[in-house]
């Protein structure tokens, strides 16, 4: 496994690739307490900054822990291309009409009356410290690497896996 730490414009698109594909993260808040709080959450798009973007109810306890402490910790996978990032940042509440126009999308009907639901509001997290784990080749070829390794008895030399920083 290389380390390959990204730095603005291409850590954003990394950032966008991992989380989009992945779509669903855990998300965490109470980082000062333990057991912290965690839930799965949809992602709606990382922006061209970096922001992380879900619609959320203003009712949920997620959004009174955030009123709180603003700190939050997604933990993003896809197992199925080895991929995985981890994004700590801050979270932020937002309830305006402009904003859930933008944000919206039909799949949080299923949570909501609709747009105008009196209990919508996006959160942004803008991210501060982000890792990411990734392969360069893709799972199939990971795989093969491995099954060789097996069969032939010689150890991997695992190359094709790159983890790193990402920094926006």
């Amino acid at each position: 496994m290389s380390t390959q730490n990204l730095f603005q414009k291409e850590a954003i698109e990394k950032l966008k690739e991992l989380s989009e594909k992945a779509r669903t993260c855990m998300f965490v808040t109470e980082l000062d307490q333990l057991p912290s709080n965690s839930r799965p959450m949809s992602l709606q798009e990382c922006d061209d900054e970096g922001n992380l973007w879900f619609i959320s109810s203003k009712e949920s306890n997620k959004n009174m822990e955030i009123e709180r402490d603003p700190r939050v910790q997604l933990y993003f996978m896809n197992n199925s291309d080895s991929e995985y990032l981890s994004v700590f940042g801050k979270a932020f509440i937002y309830d305006d009409k402009s904003t859930i126009e933008e944000k919206w999308s039909a799949f949080a009907n299923a949570w909501f009356d609709g747009k105008d639901d009196p209990n919508v509001s996006i959160l942004r997290i803008a991210p501060e410290d982000v890792y990411y784990w990734d392969t360069k080749a893709g799972k199939l070829v990971s795989l093969l690497s491995f099954a060789t390794a097996i069969v032939t008895g010689n150890k991997t030399d695992n190359s094709d896996g790159v983890e790193g920083q990402i920094s926006i």
